[in-house]
């Protein structure tokens, strides 16, 4: 029985394991997000966070203990440069696993693991700014009045594009408009004789 036995060896032997959660940290530091399979993905999101938690305190003491964990220099340097200055402030949860479809080849669940820092989809500014560009409808007090003239604004403005187009017609038409003038013209004349 394996009961409080939490690390999933993942079919590897215990260096295998270590070397390839190393590699696999060493990738999401150096390129924010990367793409493996589910339980792969989990076992990374256990291993990477509290090296980007002691990445906080820039010592030698973190430095080299992190370094003992990734074994690759130029991750560790922008671990502590680039990453640590953009989780300063987050308590914790530095990681994110998107799951997408299964694998072609042997339908293994796979799964987007990223910095959660570094998606401006998500982070508040991007949020905001998603918030301004969606209009939504109140049930509440005045709702469907706000709502309406931002309806009618975007009216508006699809008029305003439409205008230019009907600029161009009257120029066609102005051959036309000039003959209209010498048809009137030529009735006076026959008033003329006519009287």
């Amino acid at each position: 029985m394996r009961h409080g036995k939490k690390v999933n060896h993942l079919g590897r032997t215990d260096s295998h394991r270590k070397a390839m959660m190393a590699n696999m940290a060493s990738s999401l530091i150096l390129h924010k997000r990367i793409t493996t399979t589910l339980a792969k993905a989990k076992a990374l999101r256990v291993y990477v966070e509290p090296l980007l938690t002691k990445s906080k305190n820039d010592t030698t003491h973190s430095r080299r203990t992190v370094f003992s964990y990734l074994q690759d220099k130029d991750s560790v340097n922008v671990l502590f440069r680039e990453v640590a200055e953009k989780i300063a402030n987050r308590p914790g949860g530095y990681t994110r696993i998107i799951k997408l479809e299964n694998r072609l080849g042997d339908n293994a669940e796979m799964a987007l693991i990223e910095l959660v820092d570094y998606n401006t989809t998500y982070t508040k500014d991007g949020a905001a700014a998603a918030k301004k560009s969606t209009r939504r409808r109140g049930s509440g007090k005045g709702g469907a009045a706000k709502a309406a003239p931002k309806a009618e604004t975007a009216v508006e403005e699809a008029v305003v594009v439409e205008e230019p187009k009907a600029e161009v017609a009257p120029e066609v038409e102005a051959p036309a408009a000039e003959e209209t003038p010498e048809a009137p013209a030529a009735n006076e004349e026959n008033a003329e004789k006519g009287e």
